[in-house]
């Protein structure tokens, strides 16, 4: 007897052009973006560790960030010199031996206190758990994607380029699966795309992310897609849910 089967598509893709570079089309990920994902930081989520410790409250803090490049790395460096001892709990370390370590010829990630990243703050500590530099945005009244590492601030959003044979370039926007992590993805005991309680937030993700989203497409190829979003909403056909989302049909096949 074969396995069941899930009953059609689990994912939706729409196909966008950049509107500022001839040659590039973006294949934009519908099912997560209108999705109800939402960041379950010290609410349920379960961390990136082997097995489940919501209790440290690390988030995917535990591995350090790497840069996605040098201008990347110093940018995060400058805004570092701007916190604040009671918003950063590792700072003594931080300002002493550096905010980074090298990772690999011109690679760089955070560096790690301990069990976490530098700039992560732990269960007690006076001024709140989490991202010292999340904290200090909020408290400045900035948005996090102007200090935090371009990996931090995407997160669960990534963009892949896919060079095809004709010359031009696919930009894939989807959510930031088990695989985006290399080989240790796999060891992970939880990860927050795959599970049903991070997937209550009030609004979907292209709303709940879009100053993330703004950078990452740009504002005029965000508004094309937020407006072709909205319309599919309005629509009464709305688009393939995500698999995390609603539960999974099934159907035998033929015995």
């Amino acid at each position: 007897m074969t396995e069941p089967r899930p009953i059609g598509p689990s994912r939706e893709w729409a196909t966008f052009p950049d509107p500022g570079e001839e040659g590039r089309v973006w294949q934009v990920d519908v099912t997560f973006l209108a999705s109800s994902w939402h960041c379950i930081f010290g609410a349920g989520c379960q961390g990136v560790l082997t097995e489940p410790a919501p209790e440290l409250v690390q988030g995917c803090c535990s591995y350090g960030a790497h840069f996605a490049d040098r201008k990347d790395r110093d940018r995060v460096v400058r805004a570092a010199r701007r916190l604040r001892d009671d918003e950063w709990q590792h700072a003594r370390v931080g300002r002493t031996k550096g905010v980074f370590a090298r990772s690999g010829k011109d690679a760089w990630r955070t560096r790690l206190v301990g069990d976490a990243c530098v700039f992560l703050n732990r269960p007690g500590f006076p001024g709140g758990a989490g991202c010292a530099l999340h904290l200090h945005a909020a408290r400045t009244d900035r948005h996090h994607t102007e200090l935090k590492p371009e990996v931090c601030w995407q997160l669960p959003l990534r963009r892949e380029d896919r060079e095809e044979d004709d010359g031009t370039v696919t930009s894939v926007l989807s959510e930031f699966d088990r695989r985006g992590w290399g080989e240790g993805g796999d060891d992970f005991a939880w990860w927050c795309t795959e599970a049903p309680e991070a997937f209550g937030g009030r609004e979907p993700v292209y709303r709940s992310l879009e100053p993330e989203l703004r950078r990452m497409l740009g504002d005029v190829l965000f508004e094309r897609v937020a407006a072709y979003l909205d319309e599919r909403r309005r629509s009464g056909v709305p688009p393939v849910r995500h698999p995390a989302e609603a539960p999974v049909t099934f159907r035998r096949g033929p015995r």
